[in-house]
């Protein structure tokens, strides 16, 4: 499910089956190199957070990405996203970023980090299969939460 009016009135309806979300953490840099490494770092989570939530549908709620810059206040930014999601209901929230620096930041939240990859000129079978490949490492982070109950 999306964060689209639409979905969230399901998840209203459903919050017993409908009880996880995904976040993304998108960083933007203005200099030359960083612009486009955080735009090939926002098309890869975007991409695997929506294969994501096609593979959980369901279960999950993809929320809009969150996006930032180095020089915000990401800790406070977390919590309040973390409470405000925790205030509607649902029972695991999982940040997803392609920036290493989040753990360091809020160890005491589900992130999930996995190194951005290139997908801009890939052909669509290889896309589906690097994407395939990391879903199967976010599975188990996922189903450690869930079964933890």
């Amino acid at each position: 499910m999306f964060w689209t009016s639409k979905d969230i009135e399901e998840f209203l309806k459903q919050k017993e089956f409908i009880d996880t979300a995904i976040v993304p953490l998108v960083i933007l840099e203005g200099s030359d190199l960083g612009i486009k490494q955080s735009a090939t770092g926002a098309e890869f989570l975007m991409s695997l957070t929506n294969f994501i939530e096609q593979q959980f549908k369901g279960r999950i709620v993809l929320t809009s990405p969150i996006t930032y810059t180095k020089s915000m206040h990401r800790k406070e930014m977390i919590t309040s996203i973390h409470d405000e999601l925790l205030a509607a209901g649902f029972k695991y929230i999982f940040f997803v970023t392609s920036d290493h620096e989040w753990n360091q930041i809020v160890p005491n939240y589900d992130v999930i980090w996995l190194p951005s990859i290139p997908l801009g000129d890939m052909d669509q079978k290889v896309r589906q299969s690097v994407l395939s490949d990391q879903l199967r490492q976010v599975i188990p982070m996922l189903s450690s939460k869930w079964s933890n109950q």
